[in-house]
């Protein structure tokens, strides 16, 4: 396919590269290093691209067969208002990513592992400027309340991590292992969020997706193949690598991951209005047993390198016995390996938010009991942090009647930065934000 290339007024392409000074320190490292890592790769472009060639007819909702929009102003206000929620989401997700990863990326076990994350933080770079182009490139005062593209872009760009518009992107990374159980399962949130955006009524979101989709596809590898690795040096015995230390990586981050699709019973707005194909519940299964299967490939790659004498097929079967008897094998117990936590463990937003529901699906009735749970299931690190602790204080009130669902969810605090809007301001404070996130309304643009 045709890619057309556009780059920002200078201004705004400055404000990205200042925003990228700040933030992403090794990007010049990157790509003095492109060819040496990614020989075969199309060297990197900040930039906007948009794909050539797409479907100008809506391809669901109430105006299926209709003419794609083009602008803002084809758009009803309400739609407009809608879609923009979700371009600015887009936007603060791309960011907030990685100034995440710039946390413990020193931390990587080798070279190859760190350079991968440095492209896909580029990358992220570059989703966040074709989000930008998005709210450049048209007038969208009608949907904004009165607030200019200029102002958008420069909120987006003050947006550090704890004030971002879904939580995945307000949470710490603990070790380096954050760094690409994230990439293997918010990253792949993401896969299904651009993909159900490819049939967008509006035309340049849905031109927009293409290009990003096919470096979202190396986001995955990113995590995907260094789990692999870690797993078969868990099982010679690496004492630095563990598939328990896998697992409670696992367990921070797919809660958060569910919960960017949206509630469960919603959705539908995005469908009736064309700007994706699949509601939030429908998109979150095929999401859960997509992570099924890979947590199913590194238990059996996991089986592969502590027998290596036995074939692949034979480690299937090892594996189908240890999960339906839940027993051992030759000193490997079925605990030892991976396991998908329940849709329902540890959820703060959607229909289970707030559920005293263990890693297993178990039930839990008291709240210290369920908090015990929590922190043998999540490493330290995290179980340390003043997320947690807030998370701790919003479900005791549950659990004792003194505070409703609802407004737990809203009662979960961010870090707020106050004073300028460059990165150089430093000052933060904890707020708590009214009416924000209540269990039946999207937190951003992909729940409705």
């Amino acid at each position: 396919m045709k890619v057309h290339e556009i780059t920002l007024e200078k201004k705004y392409h400055d404000a990205v590269e200042h925003w990228r000074r700040h933030n992403f320190k090794d990007y010049e490292l990157l790509l003095e290093n492109w060819d040496r890592y990614f020989p075969t790769d199309e060297r990197f472009c900040l930039c906007a691209k948009l794909e050539l060639g797409t479907s100008d007819q809506v391809q669901v909702g109430e105006h299926r067969g209709e003419k794609k929009r083009v602008a803002p102003d084809e758009l009803t206000e309400e739609e407009a208002r809608h879609l923009l929620g979700i371009i600015r989401a887009q936007a603060s997700t791309e960011f907030g990513s990685i100034q995440q990863h710039s946390g413990t990326l020193e931390r990587a076990h080798d070279d190859q592992d760190r350079f991968w994350v440095l492209r896909v933080m580029a990358e992220e770079l570059r989703h966040g400027y074709q989000m930008i182009h998005l709210l450049l490139s048209q007038d969208w005062s009608k949907a904004s309340g009165g607030v200019t593209g200029r102002e958008m872009v420069e909120e987006i760009l003050s947006m550090q991590t704890g004030n971002h518009v879904l939580d995945a992107f307000n949470l710490d990374y603990d070790s380096f292992l954050d760094n690409i159980t994230f990439a293997a399962l918010i990253d792949r949130v993401g896969k299904y969020q651009l993909t159900m955006q490819k049939v967008c009524a509006y035309r340049p979101m849905a031109d927009s997706m293409p290009p990003m989709l096919r470096e979202e596809a190396f986001h995955l590898a990113a995590g995907v193949i260094p789990l692999r690795r870690w797993a078969k040096r868990a099982a010679a015995g690496d004492p630095f690598i563990t598939m328990t230390a896998i697992q409670h990586a696992v367990n921070k981050w797919l809660p958060r991951g569910l919960e960017m699709f949206g509630d469960e019973r919603g959705g539908e707005t995005n469908v009736k209005f064309g700007f994706k194909d699949m509601k939030n519940r429908e998109a979150q299964d095929l999401y859960l047993e997509e992570v099924r299967r890979m947590i199913r490939d590194i238990n059996a790659r996991f089986l592969r390198a502590r027998f290596p004498e036995i074939g692949a097929e034979q480690a299937e079967q090892v594996l189908a016995d240890l999960e339906r008897n839940r027993g051992a094998h030759r000193g490997v117990r079925h605990d030892d390996l991976l396991r998908l936590p329940d849709r329902r463990f540890f959820r703060r937003k959607g229909e289970p938010a707030f559920a005293m529901v263990g890693v297993d699906g178990e039930a839990f009735t008291d709240v210290e009991e369920y908090l015990r749970h929590l922190a043998k299931n999540l490493n330290e690190g995290y179980v340390a942090s003043r997320d947690m602790r807030n998370y701790a204080e919003a479900l005791r009130g549950v659990a004792a009647g003194t505070l409703a669902v609802a407004d737990a969810v809203k009662k979960m605090p961010k870090l707020k930065r106050v004073g300028g809007t460059c990165p150089c301001s430093k000052g933060v404070r904890w707020v708590m934000e009214e009416g924000e996130g209540a269990p039946g309304a999207p937190a951003s643009g992909a729940g409705a």
